[in-house]
């Protein structure tokens, strides 16, 4: 598996979204492992969203092809709000309605939104929630630069 993760990690090297990192439990990395849970080895974790609290468990396939596939349809961020041309249809016509709304409003529906991702729902549903949430958090952020 090592290989591929390393592999993983030179793919996603100069993205913005996306952090590919090794942790040794054994050495100076035994209180970062014991704060996430990891028990045994090797472990997989990934963090959506800057969510640092326990992370999920990773239970996919271990080869490059499927680590990356689940890396591109679940962590990596590809629609930015400053420059929709990366965006889907769908993500495009968000952005223009979240965009008429006040920063108010906008906070209010990531906060309702936010506390859906926890929620049981179909995978297509959890993927369209989390696009819209990382919309409204980029523009919550730039409501905060202004």
């Amino acid at each position: 598996m090592k290989p591929a993760w390393d592999q993983l990690g030179d793919e996603y090297a100069a993205s913005s979204s996306v952090l590919i990192a090794d942790v040794d439990c054994t050495a100076d990395g035994k209180d970062l492992c014991e704060k996430f849970e990891v028990r045994g080895y090797p472990t997989i974790k990934y963090f959506v969203d800057g969510d640092a609290t326990k992370g999920e468990d990773y239970g996919g396939g271990r080869d490059f092809d499927s680590m990356k596939q689940h890396v591109d349809e679940h962590l990596e961020v590809k629609c930015d709000v400053s420059d929709p041309a990366a965006c889907s249809e769908k993500e495009k016509g968000y952005i223009e309605k979240m965009k008429a709304k006040n920063a108010e409003d906008r906070a209010a529906q990531l906060s309702r939104l936010d506390g859906m991702k926890a929620g049981s729902m179909k995978p297509e549903l959890k993927q369209w929630l989390t696009q819209r949430l990382r919309i409204l958090q980029q523009l919550a952020n730039d409501d905060q630069e202004l």
